[in-house]
């Protein structure tokens, strides 16, 4: 095996490989023998992306890089596990296919059930929570996407595109050609964490024909925001993936009742959060979290959490609740109006909250998000190891709304109970350091920015590194890729922040093989406008990564908000 091995941001390296049997071994390889500091690991169809601590990359990296170089061995791969679909094939497509292939539909089917000479394997998974690509299909099958990608493809659409046939999880927009049904629920948490997708990389797939009758219709939960995604469309939401509620009274592990958060407004858009979840890129499923991980961490450690404990994400204020017991309770992030009872409190430092008292925060006069941690942290059930609400794939609490009633937990890290800080708002750990930035920087051309929040209507900097397909940009788009100034779209969520401005021409106009991205990648699509991935991204795609933010651009992003203007900076 040989494998070129690519630095991808601060946490992560892609290694590039001949082909799907090399990423099949390497991909083994690295599951049997997972190198220490290693978190997720995302086949595609020719590289494996791998993820894990940034401080200890250069460590785990030296691993990968002897995996991906080590000749072949004798070892006996464990037996695969085989998946039977049953199938109907009245797809909305099935006589175009048997256009497009000078065949009848009975041959068109035939030839999807059998398969190409060695039958059906998944490659790797991504798109959505449960979406697998499946390889193995007959060559005269192998078609390009619709030119123009349904604005909604059924639930459990059974579909073919290029070398690879798939089975949609959820209702969503795609441009797959859609060849008949199937039943099965692709993506169920139900089932745990390690078998919540139906088909993971390796897997045999066998399809079987059935009657319509021995198929019934799929479930289709209600649709979600859109987002940038593939395949050739964005999904809406997976099947049996959402709690439904916010964790109203939580189930946790402290059974006292007044230890709660009332919501009495949530403002424009409030969600749990935590710092994700990890691991489950494989099948799909994003890290999610916090869009600025290091904020909602230090909003913990301000009142005793432990760093990974779920808080409050909230957008553009608004929030309003009451704390049912004395506690305590900080805010990072966006810097806006904040009182407690009537009465201004700072932000950045840790505040008691007598039980009764009501917080009410204000909007930002510059930035988007800001997070509250309060003493234990908020106590919903986890979905797949997180408390996250994930906008893309629908995991998670949904968002708050008046009345909601949140407990909170025990997630402590051993630091003195800060319900002692004094009412008036004294930081128990040191004085306030007036917001969240760790100190402005200042970036080649003197322009300066907040870590974590752009400042009025200046240029905000988002620093960046060089992504692993920066060669896909011709020489002047390279070139303005580091000059450009770009207007940020109303058209931007937790997925993807969109830019908009004078469009970035790529070198090459072939498609990219799908491949694994993260938080902080900079796509550029067909239409040369810069996307930046957000905690909720795909965790695939199939336009090429140019750059990638650092942990200081990830939080300024996370700040952005439409109309604002932003510059990439070479970092």
């Amino acid at each position: 095996m040989s494998g070129v091995v690519v630095p991808y941001g601060s946490d992560a390296v892609l290694v590039e490989l001949p082909g799907l049997p090399e990423v099949r071994a390497l991909d083994a390889r690295l599951r049997a023998r997972p190198p220490q500091g290693v978190v997720d690991v995302v086949p595609a169809a020719r590289t494996v992306l791998v993820r894990g601590h940034a401080r200890t990359r250069d460590a785990w990296a030296g691993e990968v890089a002897a995996l991906a170089s080590a000749a072949a061995t004798d070892e006996t791969p464990p037996a695969p596990r085989t998946v039977e679909i049953p199938v109907v094939y009245d797809g909305e497509d099935l006589e175009d296919v048997a256009r497009a292939t000078r065949t009848s539909t009975e041959e068109v089917v035939a030839r999807h059930l059998a398969g190409g000479p060695e039958g059906y394997r998944v490659a790797f998974g991504g798109f959505m929570p449960g979406f697998a690509y499946v390889v193995g299909l007959d060559p005269a099958l192998h078609l390009p996407r619709l030119g123009s990608p349904r604005t909604r493809v059924p639930a459990g659409s059974v579909a073919v595109a290029g070398e690879f046939t798939a089975v949609y999880p959820a209702p969503t927009p795609g441009g797959w050609r859609l060849l008949g049904r199937t039943d099965l629920t692709m993506f169920d948490v139900g089932r745990g964490a390690a078998r919540a997708a139906l088909l993971a990389p390796g897997d045999v797939v066998r399809f079987t024909r059935v009657p319509a009758a021995a198929v019934r219709a799929a479930a289709r939960p209600p649709s979600a925001p859109t987002a940038p995604g593939e395949p050739h469309g964005t999904p809406e939401r997976s099947t049996a993936a959402t709690t439904g509620t916010a964790g109203r009274v939580g189930t946790g592990t402290d059974p006292t009742p007044a230890r709660t958060l009332t919501v009495v407004a949530p403002g424009p858009l409030s969600l749990v959060e935590d710092l994700g979840r990890a691991g489950l890129a494989a099948v799909g499923v994003p890290r999610s979290g916090a869009a600025d991980p290091a904020a909602l961490a230090r909003a913990n450690r301000l009142v005793g959490n432990a760093h990974d404990a779920a808080g409050l994400e909230v957008t553009l204020g608004g929030l309003v609740v009451t704390f049912g017991a004395p506690t305590a309770f900080a805010l990072e992030g966006a810097v806006l109006p904040v009182d407690l009872d009537g009465t201004p409190v700072p932000t950045g430092v840790a505040v008691r909250a007598p039980a009764g008292s009501t917080l009410t925060l204000g909007t930002p006069p510059r930035g988007l998000r800001t997070w509250l941690a309060v003493r234990g942290g908020v106590d919903v059930p986890e979905v797949l190891g997180s408390r996250s609400r994930d906008v893309l794939s629908g995991l998670g609490p949904a968002p708050l709304r008046p009345g909601d009633v949140l407990a909170l937990g025990l997630r402590f890290d051993g630091l003195p109970d800060v319900t002692a800080a004094r009412d008036d708002g004294t930081a128990v750990d040191g004085a306030s350091h007036g917001g969240t930035s760790s100190g402005d920087q200042t970036s080649p051309d003197g322009t300066t920015s907040s870590d974590a929040e752009p400042r009025g209507n200046t240029t905000i900097v988002l620093p960046a590194g060089p992504g692993p397909r920066l060669g896909h940009l011709d020489d002047a788009a390279r070139h303005a890729l580091w000059h450009q100034v770009w207007d940020v779209s109303a058209d931007s969520n937790r997925v993807a922040v969109r830019l908009d401005g004078p469009p970035l021409r790529r070198a090459t106009t072939g498609e990219l093989a799908s491949e694994g991205v993260v938080l902080g990648a900079v796509q550029v699509p067909h239409d040369g406008r810069p996307v930046l991935f957000g905690p909720d991204h795909p965790v695939t795609g199939g336009y090429p990564v140019v750059a990638v933010l650092t942990p200081a651009g990830v939080a300024r992003a996370a700040q952005l908000r439409p109309g604002d203007r932003v510059r990439l900076a070479p970092s």
